[in-house]
């Protein structure tokens, strides 16, 4: 078992609201340059959850099950950097109060996964609370090694194996190439994801890439997200798929750093019998997919 710093972790409340949708402008352009009425993020998405595919729905950043978020700056924000993915979440009011669910990523929203016939009584404006866990989490024997943005269960999931010398190596589901990354370079590696760049179909299924799932673990080539993200050769880091494809240039599924290292020790292997996926790891989700 891999030493963190668990038992040092600071255990803390924190809450906000379901989302409703909304636009200013109904009208954004695709990748073909043509108008388009979008749908996918905010409010309650009641068929697209944590397992289920990356691709293929007729919307735009599709954020699984439930997002939510605060109607305050200081609230929000600090909803957004102190709950990681993995940890337990609670309707407190409406009528699916006392539900059980999980966080499962962050996007425009924080987004956690709650079960089907919990998702039907769920209203917008439902208060959701979450116990955040994981914000510090480190790898006391692996410095070099930054850990983002996950609960210790979810650390623990990941089946990481100890190489010595300070390497460590786990399985993914897929591996993207660094010049596939696109919107999100410019944000903090503690705040929101990087989309991977998907308006190139052809290329993706050379890269095999175009199967990807919500929730899917994956590596990142040549990406330095130690502090804030840019090229850097022989740099790695580990991501997750946290919300769908986008029709717009320069965007695609997201994908949420959990772990980066700025040089290789790193190491990883795509895993095609035991998909690396948050609906195995965390038994949520659409488990018969993965």
């Amino acid at each position: 078992m891999v030493r963190t710093n668990k038992e040092q972790l600071i255990e803390m409340a924190v809450c906000g609201e379901v989302w409703p949708a909304a636009a200013r402008s109904p009208y954004r352009p695709n990748a073909q340059g043509e108008s388009v009425v979008f749908m996918g993020t905010a409010g309650v998405i009641l068929n697209a959850r944590v397992g289920d595919r990356a691709y293929g729905w007729a919307a735009d950043h599709v954020e699984p099950a439930v997002s939510m978020r605060n109607r305050e700056d200081g609230p929000e924000h600090a909803l957004h950097y102190l709950a990681c993915i993995g940890n337990p979440a609670v309707m407190v009011t409406g009528e699916a109060a006392g539900a059980r669910g999980v966080v499962t990523g962050e996007h425009a929203h924080i987004l956690v996964d709650f079960e089907p016939e919990v998702l039907e009584q769920i209203s917008i404006g439902d208060k959701v609370q979450i116990r955040a866990l994981g914000m510090g989490l480190e790898m006391l024997d692996y410095p070099d090694i930054s850990v983002r943005k996950m609960s210790p269960q979810l650390f623990e999931s990941l089946r990481i194996e100890e190489l010595g010398n300070g390497r460590i190596r786990l399985p993914v589901a897929a591996v993207i190439p660094a010049y596939m990354m696109g919107s999100g370079a410019e944000l903090g590696a503690d705040y929101v994801d990087q989309d991977l760049m998907s308006n190139d179909r052809e290329t993706l299924a050379q890269l095999g890439l175009d199967d990807l799932r919500i929730g899917d673990i994956l590596a990142v080539q040549d990406h330095d997200h130690t502090f804030n993200r840019g090229y850097r050769e022989g740099a790695v880091t580990i991501g997750l798929i946290n919300h769908g494809d986008s029709y717009m240039t320069g965007h695609g599924p997201g994908v949420m750093d959990i772990l980066s290292c700025s040089t290789n020790k790193i190491e990883y292997y795509v895993d095609t019998e035991n998909r690396p996926n948050l609906a195995a790891y965390l038994g949520i989700g659409n488990k018969t997919l993965v």
